[in-house]
């Protein structure tokens, strides 16, 4: 993504067909008893605006041709705003994964991509960045579409992050190297740096484009060939997107797109005994089964990018306001969907009251509807079974008494919408505190010394990300160094620069996304020891 937050890049639009008014409701908040203000339940989404983008791809990309699946079985790709299907997507299963890998086999051990030489393959990788950015609108219509993330998002932020990541790893294909090492006695060492072979990979539904460059970007760059399974819920962009690489000059075989199910398709994959590496971005439990199937089948070596609990961290001197907005945006971005979102907001006790208030005002305010309609900042979690969760753990944190500031409830009558939810007052053992919601629901806790913060932030199996914001720089280096998380940002939140690793501690994952510490993912170190007879020099 760009080096700035992730919600500024250039602005861009696309021809969208409204069915009517753009008005959006967010309804009449009311009172609950006591002092709780929530948003009213009784209003009524409007009709959705149908994008015009047409959806041509729904088949498995295998060999270089969009074909069915071997069972001739599809599955609907919905629309999280309705629940209604866009298209009938072709269903991959165990027999489609052979396909495919059998054909990133070939394109590996006798196809032109791993010979040749690094520059050519920096251009395709080029090529398609530019083609991405040619169809950047088409792209966004179908990511908004099918993930039901705000338009804006996809058009300015997540579109452009794709071109830019795949530019980022075209600049590293030629700059791949090994050493020339020092030995004691008469020997040449050196080490290569080879493409690992056939790489497997599995991407979820919250970031599908986002997901798609970080883990094809680093294979293509070393020379590998892929297999990538997509996520049932969100198949459509990861298609499209693949037709521009066969555009762009990426030989048939050397990328393999099969949609379908995790434990069909993905399980498939992750035990293939043909399949030299996997790599998986999803949840915690999930990864679990991939390591372990990876294991039993050839060993292949596993990178996991999983879940997060992330402490978002207030202290004492920090600006109220711009603390408040910070930790709104850490949370809420893309529905509350993000592995690394600043899910327990922990404020010192001498700023609690007035960032409690603020917080709740900022919640309330937060514009919710069609992720179609211009300032539209939150629209529909992704499925029915998401959905349903978020509104469990609401429900627990309810139980539980944590206190109810606002939302709690669905949002309109049609879709998975959710109202943004404040809770105060919550403890850390509450079940709000300790699971990932993976929805739009904020949990405030309160703290009185660094100390104290920096052992409850640890106190978690997670270790993705955490937030901290102070303006006492003695403050914000101790907390960096603590905090037992893979990414800490420091006044900011959620910057996903291409060169910045990103990965977690404990059970947040193994291995590092971006940056140079990705391509090792990829690679193959190989020492070649030379023999020398009376060399000038050692």
């Amino acid at each position: 993504m760009a080096a700035r937050r992730i919600s500024s890049v250039i602005s861009r639009s696309i021809s969208l067909r409204p069915l009517s008014s753009s008005i959006v409701s967010q309804g009449n908040r009311t009172s609950l008893g006591s002092e709780v203000q929530r948003f009213s339940t009784a209003a009524a989404l409007e009709e959705p605006i149908i994008p015009s983008v047409k959806v041509n791809y729904t088949k498995l990309l295998i060999d270089g041709k969009f074909v069915d699946s071997a069972s001739g079985k599809t599955f609907p790709a919905l629309d999280p705003r309705t629940g209604e299907v866009i298209a009938d997507v072709a269903e991959g299963d165990a027999e489609d994964i052979n396909r495919a890998v059998s054909a990133a086999r070939k394109a590996f051990d006798e196809g032109p991509w791993p010979r040749m030489t690094a520059y050519e393959r920096s251009c395709i990788l080029l090529r398609f960045a530019d083609l991405v950015e040619k169809h950047n609108d088409e792209i966004a219509a179908l990511e908004s579409w099918n993930s039901g993330k705000p338009y804006e998002q996809s058009a300015k932020t997540e579109v452009p992050g794709l071109a830019r990541l795949f530019r980022y790893y075209a600049g590293w294909a030629d700059k791949i190297h090994g050493l020339t090492v020092p030995a004691d006695g008469p020997y040449h060492v050196q080490t290569l740096h080879e493409p690992i072979g056939v790489a497997g990979q599995i991407i979820p539904w919250n970031f599908p484009l986002l997901m798609f460059a970080w883990k094809v970007g680093p294979a293509l760059a070393c020379g590998n060939t892929i297999v990538l399974k997509t996520a049932e819920q969100t198949p459509l962009t990861a298609l499209y997107v693949s037709k521009l690489f066969l555009e762009a000059g990426l030989p048939p075989g050397v990328l393999n797109i099969v949609s379908g199910f995790g434990p069909t398709a993905g399980a498939a994959l992750a035990s293939h005994m043909d399949v030299d590496k996997i790599a998986f971005t999803g949840s915690t439990d999930t990864g679990k089964i991939v390591q372990e199937l990876a294991a039993k089948s050839n060993l292949k070596p596993v990178t996991l990018e999983l879940g997060g609990k992330s402490p978002f961290i207030v202290c004492e001197d920090a600006d109220v306001d711009r603390a408040v907005e910070l930790a709104h945006f850490a949370l809420f971005f893309n529905q509350g969907q993000c592995c690394c979102a600043g899910s327990r907001t922990f404020v010192h006790e001498r700023v609690h009251d007035e960032f409690l208030e603020k917080a709740r005002a900022r919640a309330q305010r937060r514009t919710v509807g069609d992720p179609f309609r211009k300032g539209i900042e939150q629209g529909p979690q992704i499925d029915t079974e998401q959905f349903e969760k978020i509104l469990k753990y609401i429900k627990s944190g309810v139980e539980s008494d944590a206190t109810l500031e606002c939302g709690g409830d669905r949002f309109g009558s049609k879709g998975y919408y959710i109202q943004p939810t404040v809770f105060s007052n919550v403890k850390d053992d509450m079940l709000i505190a300790q699971d990932e919601i993976f929805g739009p629901v904020q949990t405030i806790l309160k703290f009185k010394e660094v100390d104290d913060v920096i052992k409850r932030a640890n106190a978690t199996k997670y270790g993705l990300a955490a937030g901290v914001f102070t303006k006492n720089i003695d403050t914000a280096n101790r907390l960096t160094r603590a905090l037992r998380a893979g990414t800490v940002w420091v006044n900011c939140f959620d910057v996903f620069d291409a060169a910045i690793p990103f990965g977690g501690y404990k059970m947040s994952g193994i291995g590092r996304e971006k940056g140079i510490y990705s391509l090792n993912n990829y690679l193959q170190v190989k020492a070649v020891v030379t023999q020398l007879k009376n060399p000038a020099w050692l």
